[in-house]
């Protein structure tokens, strides 16, 4: 059984922005990956349109074929798929349904949806099957959809697709989004503010230190206490509207969540780590993301490709540290 850690996010300043931390042992070699609007998505099981919207994530790509991790499409609706191995089921195929391999689920909704009311309405009568690509089995996912006004959650469990206003914007993996949801409120006395006395009006107690507004606040690397963590620095985020600021507090939201090589042991003697982090900036249709051996920032910009081509056009992640001396000539 293979168990992915992640933590997805969005943010909204000026513009909107959405990504997330891909937490694993290893990297199958990921690229980001715009595909062009006149490309076909062959082999697939949905229907797709003959020409759709263009499309930039970070994809693992096989036999020229974009499996996304993360993607937005050209009119700013975002997709990214996060691990749900116990929960997720999916169906086989069946007549009058909106049938979708899970595989291409991200990219079928891309292609179709220009926004996050479009995708719920497609969604209503939507089965996502069991199909593999190739030797590739279908992934347990569930998946955080959102654009500049809303947010939900798609799961596929035993009694079907379940759809969930995602009102906190994160996302994590197990246990489903409701148990998410209602686990906040165990945190409800956090706050970014300093403590105020309610032990005892006949106790005089002061604060020792800034920051302890926040005591209680989880710090393990389960996937729900990544989701409390990602949830309490998401909701009271600040910075300023323009790019670079929104850009890098979108990075230190990740940031909080994100996995240090020898804290989550395997039983294969591995550890796992935050792979990359990414940020979209969906207004503009900008794919920043960052890796764990390299911090800097690199970005595409889907506006600067050829958006009716029909081939897909790949940007191999850069992951070997690049450190800048500033006394070396």
């Amino acid at each position: 059984m293979v168990i992915i850690m992640c933590t997805a996010a969005t943010y909204k300043t000026e513009d909107f922005y959405f990504g997330r931390n891909l937490d694993y042992e290893f990297s199958y070699g990921e690229s980001v990956i715009i595909t062009p609007r006149g490309y076909s998505f062959e082999p697939h099981i949905g229907n797709f349109p003959k020409n759709h919207y263009a499309i930039i994530g970070m994809a693992h790509k096989e036999n020229d074929y974009p499996l996304y991790y993360d993607a937005a499409n050209e009119k700013g609706l975002c997709v990214a798929g996060l691990n749900f191995v116990g929960n997720a089921v999916y169906g086989k195929m069946t007549e009058g349904k909106n049938n979708v391999a899970q595989y291409e689920f991200i990219p079928w909704l891309l292609s179709h949806c220009a926004n996050v009311k479009e995708a719920r309405a497609l969604l209503k009568n939507t089965n996502i099957t069991d199909a593999p690509f190739g030797s590739f089995p279908p992934a347990k996912l569930h998946w955080i959809i959102a654009d500049k006004e809303e947010c939900i959650t798609a799961e596929s469990v035993s009694d079907g697709l379940k759809i969930y206003d995602n009102q906190i914007g994160v996302l994590a993996n197990n246990p489903p989004f409701p148990y998410h949801m209602s686990a906040l409120n165990n945190y409800m006395q956090l706050s970014p503010k300093p403590p105020c006395n309610n032990f005892s009006s006949k106790l005089n107690l002061n604060a020792v230190s800034r920051g302890m507004g926040a005591i209680g606040l989880p710090g393990d690397l389960s996937s729900q206490s990544r989701f409390v963590r990602a949830a309490f620095v998401r909701a009271n985020s600040v910075s300023k509207n323009d790019e670079c600021d929104s850009v890098s507090q979108f990075f230190h939201i990740l940031a909080s969540v994100e996995q240090q090589r020898g804290c989550c042991e395997l039983e294969n003697g591995k550890f796992e780590i935050t792979i990359y982090s990414s940020c979209i900036n969906a207004s503009k249709g900008i794919y920043y993301y960052r890796t764990y051996n390299n911090s800097r920032i690199r970005a595409v910009d889907l506006n600067f490709q050829n958006l009716d081509g029909n081939g897909l056009v790949c940007f191999p992640v850069e992951d070997k540290a690049d450190i800048k001396f500033l006394n070396r000539l």
